[in-house]
C-alpha cells in the first residue's frame, strides 16, 4: 500500500505537468511593429519660398524604397528545407578454444569437454527524411537601420479563422541594397532569420496527441 501511494505522488505531478503543456500554446511575443520616431516640426521660415524642407522630401537617388526606421518592407517566403539521414553498421566476431591434455595418467581426459567457440553478428540500419516549406507574404516594419547598410527587420501576421487563429512572425537583419521598387526582398536574403508559424484552436488540438497518451508515452521503459 505504501509503495502504490508513493507511485501514485509521484505520478501525479507528471500528469500535472503534462496536461499544463498540452493547454499552453499562446503565440510567442516580442514581434510587434515598430512605428516610425515622431519627427520634430523644423521651424518654418519666412524665404517665401514653394519648396520648404520642413515639409519633408526623397531625395531622387532613394526614390520611395524604404531605408528608415517604420518603413515597410514585404518578406517573400521561400523557404524549402530538405533533409535526408542514412546509416548502417555490421559487426562480425567469431572465437574458438581448444586444449589438448595429455592422454595418459592422472590428468588425463576427454579433450572434447574443454574445446568451445563462440559468434556474434549484428546488422542495423536506419533512415531519416524530412521535408518543409513555407510560401507567403508578410509585410513587416524596420525596426533598427545600421552603419553597415543593413536593417532589422521585425514582424507579425496574425489571422483569426472560425475553428481558432494562427500567426506568422518574422524579425532577421537585411541588407538594404537587396529592398527592390516594390519594397520586397526573399525571404533567404535574411541574416539570423527567425521565422514561427503557429496557431491554437480546434484544429491544433485535433493534430496532437492527447495529453494522457504522451505521459505514458514518456514512462513507458520500451
Amino acid at each position: 500500500m505504501t509503495q502504490n501511494t508513493s507511485m501514485i505522488r509521484i505520478a501525479l505531478p507528471a500528469i500535472a505537468l503534462v496536461a499544463v503543456s498540452a493547454c499552453t500554446s499562446e503565440r510567442p511575443t516580442g514581434f510587434a511593429s515598430t512605428p516610425p520616431p515622431p519627427v520634430a516640426a523644423a521651424p518654418a521660415q519666412a524665404n517665401g519660398a514653394i519648396f520648404q524642407a520642413a515639409s519633408g522630401y526623397a531625395p531622387l537617388h532613394f526614390g520611395q524604397r524604404a531605408h528608415r526606421v517604420g518603413d515597410l518592407v514585404t518578406v517573400v517566403l521561400t523557404e524549402r528545407t530538405t533533409t535526408t539521414k542514412s546509416a548502417s553498421s555490421a559487426t562480425d566476431r567469431s572465437g574458438g578454444f581448444s586444449l589438448t591434455p595429455p592422454s595418459v595418467g592422472p590428468l588425463s581426459f576427454d579433450p572434447g569437454n574443454l574445446n568451445s567457440g563462440s559468434s556474434s553478428s549484428f546488422n542495423g540500419q536506419g533512415d531519416a527524411s524530412q521535408t518543409s516549406s513555407l510560401r507567403g507574404d508578410i509585410s513587416v516594419t524596420i525596426a533598427e537601420v545600421r552603419p553597415n547598410g543593413t536593417a532589422l527587420v521585425r514582424g507579425e501576421k496574425l489571422m483569426q479563422f472560425s475553428q481558432g487563429e494562427e500567426w506568422i512572425q518574422l524579425s532577421g537583419i537585411i541588407r538594404l541594397a537587396d529592398i527592390d521598387r516594390d519594397n520586397r526582398i526573399a525571404s533567404q536574403r535574411l541574416a539570423d532569420a527567425n521565422i514561427t508559424y503557429g496557431g491554437k484552436g480546434a484544429v491544433q488540438r485535433a493534430s496532437r496527441e492527447g495529453w494522457l497518451s504522451r505521459f505514458f508515452n514518456m514512462i513507458a521503459p520500451f
